[in-house]
């Protein structure tokens, strides 16, 4: 079972081609917010890690919060029904914001997050997603700062998981679900460290 995952999963995202269009994405932020002191949110947990390492890549001061909701629902993709577990901290109402996405799919949990947000008054809000499902959108939404265009297969990696698995692979990875069902740990060669 391990060989036959290993030969199905298909690095995606390479840990250095991350790290440089992290970067890319810093620079553009840090250009076009320089004065601004926005206030990036991220969405628990996915997001988290993307979140981090554009922060640190920044040369702006910004400030950080977190959102924690529940679209899943168990499921492997959005339904679109959104309940927040855990609201930002930070009042919002005035500030520029910018909304940290690890992928964005169907636009349905994007959405509701967007409308939440502006109804709290910001001076503006804009998205940052790491990885753009384009092909599944069923709702239309802007991305200001786009990652990568991620082709309509199942990814885990950098914060995206499989039943909270796989968040600390540092590159992302193609697999496919159902043979991660039938052996949750035939990625565990991937976590080794060169």
């Amino acid at each position: 079972m391990l060989r036959r995952m290993e030969e199905g999963a298909r690095v995606l995202y390479t840990e250095d081609a991350i790290r440089q269009r992290v970067g890319v994405l810093a620079a553009e932020i840090s250009r076009d917010y320089a004065g601004r002191d926005p206030i990036l949110v991220s969405v628990l947990k996915g997001a988290a890690w993307f979140l981090a390492d554009l922060m640190k890549a920044t040369t702006i001061t910004c400030r950080m919060d977190f959102m924690a909701i529940s679209s899943y629902g168990g499921a492997e993709e959005s339904m679109g029904v959104v309940r927040i577990l855990q609201d930002l901290e930070l009042d919002i109402g005035g500030h520029h914001v910018i909304l940290v996405e690890d992928i964005v799919d169907t636009g349905l949990t994007l959405s509701y997050l967007l409308s939440t947000l502006s109804s709290r008054e910001p001076a503006s809000i804009s998205v940052c997603a790491l990885l753009d499902k384009s092909v599944r959108r069923i709702v239309p939404v802007e991305i200001r700062y786009r990652g990568f265009d991620c082709p309509d297969r199942f990814v885990v990696g950098y914060g995206l998981d499989h039943g909270e698995r796989y968040r600390n692979l540092r590159c992302i990875l193609e697999v496919d679900p159902g043979e991660l069902e039938e052996d949750p740990l035939a990625l565990v060669p991937y976590l080794e460290r060169p």
